[in-house]
């Protein structure tokens, strides 16, 4: 039987799934917006779905809150304010809670920055992706490098003292030279966080069926070695594989997520990973298609599975080992009610292989653990 310690902290995740247009890379559950959005009736029915998932907070704060999409910023500020304003009224916050709202840099959003800012979001992630104007055509961006630059001091000016940029490389045709001047120019805002991520081709995307030509693997590395430096030198900590932060400005949601903690999701296709309070941990997803999400029958469709003990020390390990500074050893029994001896014979062998550190009070990735990450995480399988 699983035995926890303490339930895990918990944090909520709102997702609003549409986007002016479907970008040619993204996998997400987003669907371009036809006409008005149904502002009034989604909130409606996320602040509904939200009260049949109270019974899972037992107690707790919620320590962050992600609005994420889609474009969350194509709603109005006070759709934004009354989600808020309904989930405080189920759910405690935390003193010190983490707000966080997705938006792109387009005309409409930048207009609604101060008033986001005055509806309670305290953080602000931007989807910036380049600051070059071919590369953004190419990834099907509708804004412009001038319309990126503008939405960040707009960001700053309405209060976003904690902001995050989103920034991509391996783009089509990419070169060394082009990535750095997406990174310095990025960083020139000063940004509290930085993303920086490599393009993928997922499936069910326009560039997995026709896919761009990418740069080659040789390049890419050299991309990631010089960009790394840079952004180190800059005076942000790396601390998982894509994501690099100021002094106390990490992610404070997306941490939850790799330190295996709880979180409820509400909205069209979003997912929660609950943990009860008699050692059973729990999936859910909701109806992905917004359509069927506001039809009350159809949503009822979601779906729930408790999660087996072997799957659940995998997933443990699949998101603590992004963590550049891996998670204290302790943590594994805490967030699974499983004892490390269950995995110890892996975790010794990870190290025989240089892939783990040889810590008995951490599970942390070496340098070539993060190189090889996928074969590190393969081994608890």
């Amino acid at each position: 039987m699983l035995i926890f310690p303490k339930l895990p902290p918990l944090s909520l995740y709102v997702h609003i799934p549409w986007c002016v247009k479907k970008c040619p890379y993204c996998d997400f559950n987003s669907h371009a917006a036809r006409g008005d959005l149904p502002e009034d009736l989604y909130v409606a029915v996320l602040l509904q779905e939200l009260e049949g998932h109270l019974k899972w907070v037992q107690d707790r704060r919620l320590t962050s809150i992600f609005f994420g999409g889609g474009t969350p910023s194509l709603f109005s500020a006070a759709a934004i304010g009354e989600i808020v304003d309904g989930i405080a009224k189920r759910i405690p916050f935390a003193d010190n809670i983490e707000i966080t709202l997705e938006a792109n840099p387009g005309t409409i959003e930048q207009a609604r920055f101060k008033d986001f800012r005055l509806a309670g979001i305290n953080r602000l992630s931007l989807g910036i992706q380049s600051l070059q104007d071919d590369k953004l055509k190419i990834l099907g961006r509708i804004h412009d490098s001038e319309q990126a630059k503008r939405a960040i001091d707009i960001a700053k000016d309405a209060g976003f003292d904690n902001f995050n940029l989103d920034i991509m490389y391996g783009l089509p045709h990419q070169t060394i030279e082009e990535a750095m001047f997406d990174i310095e120019a990025a960083l020139s805002f000063e940004p509290t966080h930085f993303s920086w991520y490599q393009l993928t081709l997922e499936p069910n995307t326009l560039f997995y069926h026709e896919p761009p030509p990418l740069p080659p693997n040789d390049t890419l590395w050299e991309i990631q070695k010089a960009g790394q430096q840079y952004i180190n030198q800059a005076g942000f900590q790396q601390y998982e594989v894509s994501a690099y932060a100021k002094s106390n400005h990490e992610c404070k949601h997306n941490r939850n997520y790799w330190e295996y903690g709880d979180y409820i999701g509400i909205g069209a296709g979003a997912h929660s990973k609950v943990t009860h309070a008699n050692g059973e941990i729990w999936r859910f997803s909701q109806v992905k298609n917004p359509r069927d999400y506001l039809d009350g029958e159809k949503r009822k469709q979601f779906t729930s599975n408790l999660i087996a003990e072997d799957a659940v020390m995998f997933e443990f390990m699949l998101n603590a080992l992004r963590l550049t500074d891996g998670v204290p050893a302790a943590l594994f029994n805490e967030r699974t009610g499983i004892n490390l001896d269950r995995i110890l014979p892996t975790l010794q062998q990870a190290v025989k292989r240089g892939l783990l550190l040889p810590d008995t009070a951490r599970i942390c990735p070496t340098d070539l653990g993060e190189r090889f990450l996928n074969d590190l995480v393969g081994m608890f399988l």
